[in-house]
């Protein structure tokens, strides 16, 4: 299992997933289809399908025009979602296969939209497994409440997306990382992961490259929105849960101009 970063727009990324096997491929969010299908031409694979995470513009946007220059290509989107263009809607557990060794097992990751869906993917046994979070899980950050709930938030988070395996590589959909890693040092000022990490994505960024793939376990130790149960951060902020604490983080970082 290949996986490429194809940068959109601003800040956005999509991503082609590739079988080795037989050359087909899965992308992600392609927001701007014209680049995807390049980047497989280049890579000598063949677009199967979209995987697409929520409905909102910048990641389904481009789905009705892939669909006009990949003929018969299916697209993939969350059921509860208004997904543009799509073909075929999943939900929480829905398994898809892609080539002969991936698999692709859908999750229901909602707060950030409704019917918001993560991709969690694995290729063979010795691979390190990816997940591709969209807009719920960013480095060091997650997406803004507006179709869900802290309790929502803090399911996708801290218990969906945590309970994957610690090697497993994140893939969000935007490259946040650096003001993310800034706003969570404010939170936590005396995690040194934070800084190194921090310091880490400065250099990348200067460098124009990407600061994704993360991990979850670089997640569980530098994203404030998954480390809501620490009870240091709940004190600091004056709560006595791990979602009232998701909730005021969220709060503050809305309201933040780092």
């Amino acid at each position: 299992m290949k996986i490429f970063h194809v940068p959109c727009l601003q800040d956005n990324y999509s991503y082609l997933i590739i079988d080795e096997s037989t050359g087909d491929a899965a992308v992600v969010d392609p927001v701007d289809p014209e680049k995807v299908i390049l980047s497989a031409e280049q890579n000598n694979a063949n677009i199967k399908f979209v995987l697409t995470t929520h409905h909102h513009w910048d990641h389904a946007g481009g789905n009705e025009k892939i669909k006009q220059l990949v003929p018969g290509i299916k697209v993939y989107g969350g059921s509860l979602d208004k997904v543009k263009g799509c073909t075929d809607a999943v939900d929480n557990g829905d398994k898809l296969s892609l080539g002969d060794n991936v698999n692709i097992l859908a999750l229901h990751t909602p707060c950030h939209t409704k019917g918001h869906i993560s991709y969690y993917v694995t290729g063979n046994g010795g691979e390190t497994p990816a997940v591709f979070t969209g807009d719920t899980l960013f480095i060091a950050g997650c997406g803004k409440f507006f179709e869900g709930t802290a309790e929502q938030m803090h399911q996708s988070l801290c218990v969906t997306l945590a309970s994957l395996p610690k090697p497993t590589q994140v893939y969000c959909g935007h490259e946040y990382t650096v003001k993310n890693l800034e706003f969570a040092s404010t939170v936590e000022p005396n995690n040194e992961k934070i800084q190194q990490k921090l310091s880490w994505a400065r250099q990348q960024r200067q460098a124009n490259l990407p600061t994704i793939p993360s991990t979850l376990e670089e997640e569980l130790a530098t994203n404030p929105f998954m480390r809501v149960d620490n009870p240091e951060i709940q004190e600091k902020l004056g709560c006595k849960t791990p979602i009232d604490t998701l909730r005021e983080i969220r709060n503050k970082k809305d309201q933040w101009r780092g």
